[in-house]
């Protein structure tokens, strides 16, 4: 979207003063144009940092989606695809890493862009662009822009180019789609569109690692601004909504008098102030006004954008800047306006400082004790939408997808035809009654300063959200039973003793003890505050159902730790963080911050050989935590048999690779060849290598990213299981199979697949091996994809029969099934029995469908059918189902196995984890899928809700 750029008055005096300047001095020399490797910007570390720690996702994609009526050239589209990306290298870059720090290297231009093109109703393309839009990138391949176009009729199209915001920011998108439409006219007159060359992204980059040593003054003045500074503490919900994990963010819009925004825009004239800075006065109102907050800050976003020579750039060159505003005394609206445009000149001086440096600079003030960001609000003013406009065509904007907040609160003032005020904010952050009447308050404030900017902020629209109800107990088990984390909490007052709490956590990798207590510490006197938080996977319970404080673990001594693991940590802390830690003092108040996180695991890792990531030190944050958690993990590997070492290539006839042996699917594979006496070779990374190791088995290093180690590992081997899979990242499965099928030359290889590579099939029955039913997930997709490379080489160059064998839901017991039982696709029943919660589930009947429920396998079964095929492959595909089970009885089940008193209620609506209507033939495999004793689904069920293994 545009945005309405703040520039006051006397700024844009002095850059006119600048640049009269400029124009009288002779034209620069361009810079050389460099090769190889590059370092990052700021701005694209930042993007990358979040992507090693795992909380990017699809809140950092760019989706760029227009509905075309006329008649469309889908050569010519390629065409101009393969052009702009062959003229801009940030769109073909990849992300490496070399001794701790991140590198961006320009991959060679395409021959040709993928254009995937799909026949579908307009009524059905949301979720086809939403499941698009939300696939990610692998940036150690590169973020190659996507193109999908999705055809309605013969001259109506959606285009969708779906782009990584490390490669590009909403400026230019505006170039893109101004290129692209040039690019698109040359291509169908069959001519060459004559473009000047436009500067390149690494250039840039270049250019500022350059200059990093000239920001200190400017560094100084942020640091100086910011001082004192705390981050704004907003009314959480209780806990997160239910379909949090489907609809992260929320939107409330309040439409607007057309007049609005000119009243505004006149107050700004007047007060030599923009229509953003006017915004940005009333976001501060409204924030005080929901707070009752005096000293605020505010993100907004600032450009590196300066001069010719970047005219034309694609790439990410936004820089967040950080307003402090003082809203006390009670001012007037234009009182304030005057307090915005001062507070947001003062910022414009820092705006070539990356903020990250600033973080980095303020170390442990930059968040607040309890690890919450200095900058949780941003606001904006937004303009008319970018469009593709092709030539003989309409354009129309089209909004993919539910949004993503990547802040935990956004202003917006939509200055359109249809002006409006928009607030939206994260669902776990913000509790959503208080973001519904923020949002109309805000409308209402907009409108109220536009009628009479001389109204106080004592008399604007708004107010401060009622606390929430507490609970009867200690005032630190109220406030742990309001973090969005935890499910439930106890205090216990011991005699004579500490005070202990006890948390219940909502998921694996919720918040760590050394987490909550820094919340308990922000919140409360000393006195109230618990010695320790412990962690449980339930309250111990009396018959009455009070918890039952006999059975809660007591405190242990808390001595230093000790050891080689110990020594390890203390080190990594020290030569990262400058001094030697405490065994409890925090990750952030030492200085702390994202890169030093993942550089300290990635340390760690190395020295220990064992599994640690950089979002581990986020959470554990103390030594003494992250000592205790490699002792478990050490004491994981200790339980294990001793692994052994790969031997040299094919000393074993009949050598079988398995790959994904440490999840739950490739265990039970493991398990049935050991009982089959084949000999296995494992792909294993070093640090998880305990976990598949055992008799008959040895263990080459590698994973789905190290291609070249997946080819080794092929053809070492006589034949070949592939069981892992990556979920979240398709085009990093697909890669890994393309590089396998490569490498394989002799034997069979079984690939384990998914139900969900049918898609949504029109029919009740799905025979196997049938057509898919659009739309497909991007899981689903990419498992059609891995079959397709498979099934295109098998019985070629002396490779042997494949089989792709589609599994639905798959049982048994191990700890890996039993997260995927209580937090995949059937979390939402899980969950809601465990708590008590009302269940709800579509009625028989509900959309014309009768049935409801799920397919199921029992790993084992699964296992023996995927064993089967390397003496009798399929040669093409088959399903491995063990039955199906309705919604119902799967609640009924549930309920009673986890001693739950749920109301199991049938609705006419179908929760989007719910809407599966689908049974499964599968004779192919039948022989190897017939139940065994303890196989039936009631009592797999009973063995994966009962305690773990181990």
């Amino acid at each position: 979207m545009t945005t309405d750029t703040p520039a006051p008055a006397a700024l844009q005096e002095e850059l006119l003063r600048r640049a009269r300047s400029r124009a009288a001095r002779p034209a620069a020399v361009p810079e050389p144009v460099h090769h190889g490797p590059a370092p990052l910007s700021h701005a694209q570390r930042r993007m990358w940092l979040m992507d090693r720690l795992g909380q990017g996702g699809a809140s950092y994609s760019v989706p760029f989606a227009t509905r075309l009526r006329g008649p469309l050239d889908l050569d010519g589209l390629t065409a101009a695809l393969t052009a702009l990306v062959g003229r801009h290298e940030i769109l073909r870059t990849r992300y490496g890493q070399r001794e701790g720090e991140p590198y961006q290297e320009v991959l060679p231009a395409p021959e040709a862009m993928a254009l995937r093109v799909v026949e579908t109703a307009a009524e059905g393309a949301d979720a086809l662009l939403a499941e698009e839009a939300h696939r990610p990138f692998d940036l150690a391949a590169g973020p190659l822009p996507r193109a999908l176009v999705l055809r309605h009729g013969p001259q109506d199209h959606t285009v969708l180019l779906t782009f990584h915001h490390i490669a590009l920011d909403g400026a230019s998108l505006e170039t893109v789609a101004g290129e692209l439409a040039e690019l698109y006219a040359a291509a169908a007159r069959g001519e060459t569109a004559e473009q000047p060359a436009p500067p390149q992204y690494a250039d840039f980059a270049r250019r500022e690692q350059a200059a990093a040593d000239r920001l200190e003054q400017g560094l100084r003045r942020c640091e100086a601004r910011l001082e004192g500074v705390s981050p704004l503490r907003l009314p959480r919900p209780a806990q997160p909504p239910a379909d949090h994990a489907a609809r992260s963010a929320g939107t409330h819009t309040a439409p607007l008098d057309p007049r609005v925004p000119a009243a505004l825009r006149e107050l700004g004239r007047q007060h030599r102030a923009t229509l953003f800075t006017v915004a940005l006065a009333a976001s501060f109102a409204a924030l005080h006004r929901f707070t009752g907050q005096d000293d605020l800050v505010i993100g907004v976003a600032g450009s590196h954008r300066q001069g010719a020579e970047m005219r034309g750039l694609v790439g990410l060159c936004v820089n967040t800047l950080p307003v402090r505003v003082n809203t006390g005394g009670d001012p007037s609206f234009t009182a304030l306006v005057e307090r915005v445009r001062e507070a947001l000149l003062d910022a414009q001086q820092c705006r070539e400082v990356p903020f990250d440096l600033v973080l980095e600079r303020l170390g442990a003030a930059a968040r607040g004790t309890d690890g919450t960001a200095l900058i949780r609000v941003t606001a904006d003013v937004l303009g008319e939408p970018t469009t593709l406009r092709l030539p003989d065509t309409v354009g129309e904007y089209v909004e993919v997808g539910p949004a993503e907040a990547k802040f935990d609160l956004s202003f917006g003032l939509v200055d359109t035809d249809s002006p409006a005020g928009l607030v939206q904010y994260g669902r776990a952050a913000l509790d959503e009654e208080a973001a519904a009447g923020l949002g109309a308050h805000y409308g209402a404030l907009l409108t109220a300063v536009a009628d009479d900017p001389g109204l106080r902020l004592s008399q604007l629209p708004g107010a401060v959200p009622a606390a929430p109800d507490q609970t009867d107990g200690h005032p630190a088990e109220a406030l742990l039973r309001a973090h969005p984390g935890v499910a439930e909490a106890t205090v216990l007052e011991t005699a004579g003793g500490p005070l202990l709490a006890y948390a219940v956590l909502r998921e694996i990798g919720g918040p760590a003890p050394a987490e909550l207590r820094s919340r308990l510490r922000a919140e409360l006197a000393p006195e109230l505050v618990p010695a320790t938080v412990t962690p449980l996977d339930a309250l111990p319970r009396t018959a009455d159902g009070a918890v039952d404080p006999a059975r809660l673990p007591g405190v242990p001594s808390a001595p230093a730790p000790e050891g080689a693991r110990a020594e390890a940590v203390t080190e990594g802390f020290t030569a990262l963080l400058g001094r030697q830690p405490g065994p409890d003092e925090d990750f952030f108040l030492l200085g702390g911050h994202s890169l030093v996180a993942v550089q300290l695991a990635e340390r760690l890792r190395e020295a220990l050989t064992l599994p640690l990531t950089g979002l581990d030190i986020m959470q554990a944050r103390t030594p003494r935590a992250v000592t205790a958690l490699l002792d478990a993990r050490a004491a994981e590997r200790a339980a294990a048999p001793t692994v052994t070492t790969a031997r040299p290539r094919r000393s074993r006839e009949g050598t079988v690779l398995v790959t994904g042996g440490t999840g739950g699917v490739g265990a039970f594979v493991l398990r049935e060849l050991a009982a089959r006496g084949r000999p296995v070779l494992a792909l294993a990374r070093p640090e998880s290598a305990h976990l598949v190791a055992g008799d008959g088995v040895d263990v080459i290093e590698g994973d789905l990213t190290d291609l070249d180690g997946l080819r080794k590992a092929v053809d070492s081997a006589d034949a070949v299981i592939h069981a892992a899979c990556t979920f979240t990242r398709p085009e990093v499965d697909v890669t890994a199979m393309a590089a396998m099928v490569g490498a394989w030359s002799r034997g069979p290889f079984v690939f384990v697949s998914s139900v969900d590579a049918y898609g949504r099939p029109a029919g009740e029955w799905v025979a196997e091996e049938s057509a898919p039913g659009h739309p497909l997930s991007a899981y689903g997709q990419a498992k059609l994809d891995c079959e397709a490379l498979l099934l295109r080489a098998a019985g070629s160059e002396g490779r042997g029969g494949s089989s792709a064998v589609r599994s639905p839901l798959v049982w048994g017991p191990h700890q890996r099934l039993r997260d995927q039982l209580r937090w995949g696709a059937t979390g939402l029943l899980y969950q809601a029995a465990r708590e008590g919660r009302p269940i709800a589930l579509p009625r028989p009947g509900t959309g014309g469908h009768a049935w409801y429920g799920a397919a199921w396998v029992h790993a084992a079964a699964l296992a023996r059918s995927v064993v089967s095929c390397l003496d009798s492959p399929v040669h093409g595909v088959a399903n491995a189902v063990s039955g199906h089970v309705t919604w119902r009885d799967l609640a009924d089940a549930l309920t009673e196995l986890l001693g739950s008193d749920s109301e199991i209620l049938e609705t006419d609506e179908v929760h989007p984890d719910l809407d599966h209507r689908w049974h499964y033939h599968s004779d192919r495999l039948s022989p190897s899928l017939r139940l065994q004793p303890g196989e039936d689904w009631r009592s797999v069920l009973a063995a994966m809700t009962g305690p773990s293994e181990g």
